[in-house]
C-alpha cells in the first residue's frame, strides 16, 4: 500500500511553511498594533498570510493521491502571500515611507537574516522592537524568498511528475504489474 500511497513528507520541515509561519506571526502583530480596528485591510491582510500557510499544509496533506491538488494548492499559496506583499507595498506608499532598495544596508541585512533564520520566535524578539515601517519592510523580504521558495518547490513538483506520474500512473502501473504484465 505505500507504494500505491506514498508516506508524504513533514510539511513543518519545508521552508516554505517555516517562513510562511513566520510571515502569518509577523503580519497578525503588525495588523492588531499598526492598523486601525475595523479596517477591512485587517481581516484581508491577515488572511492573505493565513492562506499562504494553510495552502501548504493542505497541499502537502493532498500530495499522497494527487499531485495536481499539491501543485494547484501550493501555488494559491504563493498567490495569497503575493496578494500579502502588495498590501505592505500600499502601507508604506500610502504614509509616505520608503522600501528598502535592493543593495541598501536594512535590505541586505533582513535578506540575510531571512536566509538564515526561519524560527518565528527569532523574528518576534525582533518584530516587536521595531516601528511599523521596518516591520513592513521585514515583512516584504521575507514574502519575497517564501515566493522563491515556493515557486522552487512548484518546480520540482512539476519536474517529478513529469518524471514519475502521479497517483493514476501508480496505480496502473501497480496493477498491471500485479497482473504480471
Amino acid at each position: 500500500m505505500s507504494e500505491l500511497i506514498p508516506r508524504v513528507g513533514n510539511y513543518k520541515n519545508l521552508l516554505s511553511y517555516q517562513k510562511s509561519e513566520v510571515i502569518f506571526r509577523i503580519t497578525y502583530f503588525f495588523c492588531q498594533h499598526f492598523l486601525a480596528k475595523g479596517d477591512r485591510t485587517v481581516d484581508q491582510m491577515i488572511q492573505a498570510a493565513r492562506s499562504g500557510k494553510q495552502n501548504i499544509i493542505e497541499g502537502c496533506a493532498a500530495s499522497a493521491t494527487s499531485s495536481k491538488t499539491e501543485i494547484k494548492l501550493l501555488n494559491v499559496a504563493k498567490a495569497s502571500l503575493k496578494e500579502l506583499l502588495e498590501d505592505y507595498e500600499d502601507y508604506l506608499k500610502t504614509r509616505g515611507s520608503r522600501q528598502w532598495e535592493s543593495g541598501s544596508a536594512e535590505y541586505e541585512t533582513m535578506r540575510r537574516l531571512g536566509r538564515e533564520h526561519s524560527d518565528g520566535e527569532y523574528f518576534m524578539n525582533i518584530v516587536e522592537t521595531r516601528p511599523p515601517e521596518t516591520i513592513a519592510n521585514m515583512a516584504i523580504i521575507l514574502i519575497n524568498q517564501a515566493d522563491y521558495l515556493l515557486f522552487k518547490q512548484l518546480e520540482r513538483l512539476s519536474k517529478d511528475f513529469v518524471k514519475n506520474g502521479g497517483f493514476s500512473e501508480r496505480m496502473s502501473r501497480l496493477r498491471r504489474e500485479n497482473r504480471g504484465f
